[in-house]
């Protein structure tokens, strides 16, 4: 009797507190699991697109750079790869470009020299940039300048834009480059910039330049236009018709002040890689284009110019109170402008 009773108590028992179903646990588990499953991939998911991202972005800021040029020590200042932000220079990119100024006076023959230059393939001589006063009202807009053309962003019809080896301009010293010399040696030096001195020897021949040329601006004697330079034989003898006047009396302070500015100019860029040319000896010897080309590290090239000579042949022609000059000059050390010929 008493085991039927412990037997009733304990079906009763199971009864009023049956245990859960494993199916029930078995489903829970599951959920729980699914979701933590599509938590997980979704953070997965997450890292590897950043990281894919991550990994083209990196690609395309990465540049294959370029190899390195086979070059002596002391050039490696003066080697260049320019970045333009105007163009692409595409497969020229790893082309090395060398920067250079030429440092003139006017009339001296310089504008007939960078159409030589231009004549080369690879050769860049964008003009008299700092004619423009605005471009040389104080070093920060000749910087600003400077760094534009080495850049190879400025655009004139000189520019060869992709595959320029050399790139640089013409700079006369009165177009503030003596005005500013101490902080232009210092950009020449930072950048690596070369230095091409072109003078003229006969200071006299100059001078009848330099008045020709001041009497035609207002005269304007080729059609009504001021030509500087002239491309035929025709307009160069109209030009040459005219014969200046020059000043006997202040001649030799003229002289004298041509040849002490030239001088300072070369004491003032003394520090800076460079080679001096003077204008006669081009004009009797082209192998003088020969070593500006190896200066300048670009391949040989005959050159040549479709400019013509305005002034040539005796002096005596050229200049109207003649006797007076040739009185002033004899004796001095500038006698010998009398006799040389270009």
């Amino acid at each position: 009797m008493a085991d039927d009773l412990c037997s009733f108590t304990k079906d009763f028992f199971i009864i009023k507190a049956p245990k859960k179903s494993p199916l029930v646990w078995r489903m829970v588990v599951l959920v729980f699991a699914m979701v933590c499953g599509v938590y997980i991939c979704s953070i997965c998911l997450k890292q590897i697109s950043t990281s894919t991202k991550t990994r083209f972005s990196d690609i395309q800021v990465i540049e294959k750079p370029c190899p390195e040029p086979n070059i002596e020590p002391w050039e490696i200042p003066y080697v260049h790869y320019p970045k333009p932000k105007t163009y692409s220079r595409a497969e020229c990119a790893c082309n090395p470009v060398r920067y250079f100024a030429i440092l003139s006076m006017q009339r001296s023959g310089s504008g007939w020299f960078e159409t030589l230059l231009n004549n080369h393939t690879n050769i860049s001589s964008n003009g008299e940039i700092f004619s423009v006063k605005v471009r040389r009202s104080n070093i920060s807009t000749i910087v600003e300048t400077l760094d534009k053309l080495y850049n190879l962003d400025w655009v004139s019809s000189a520019s060869k834009n992709e595959c320029t080896a050399a790139v640089g301009l013409k700079w006369m010293l009165n177009q503030g480059l003596l005005q500013h010399h101490e902080q232009i040696v210092e950009y020449f030096r930072t950048r690596g910039v070369s230095a091409i001195f072109l003078f003229r020897r006969n200071l006299l021949r100059r001078m009848i330049s330099v008045l020709a040329n001041q009497y035609d601006r207002n005269a304007k004697l080729l059609n009504g236009t001021h030509k500087s330079h002239v491309h035929s034989s025709h307009e160069a003898e109209i030009l040459a018709k005219y014969k200046p006047t020059i000043n006997s009396t202040l001649l030799i302070r003229d002289l004298r002040q041509v040849e002490e500015t030239t001088n300072k100019a070369l004491e003032y860029f003394k520090s800076t890689r460079h080679i001096v040319l003077y204008y006669e000896d081009i004009v009797k010897n082209r192998e003088k284009l020969m070593d500006v080309q190896d200066f300048l590290k670009v391949p040989q090239r005959e050159l040549k110019s479709r400019q013509v000579r305005i002034h040539k042949g005796s002096l005596s022609n050229q200049i109207e109170n003649w006797n007076d000059v040739k009185k002033t000059l004899n004796g001095t050390k500038y006698e010998s402008f009398l006799r040389a010929d270009d």
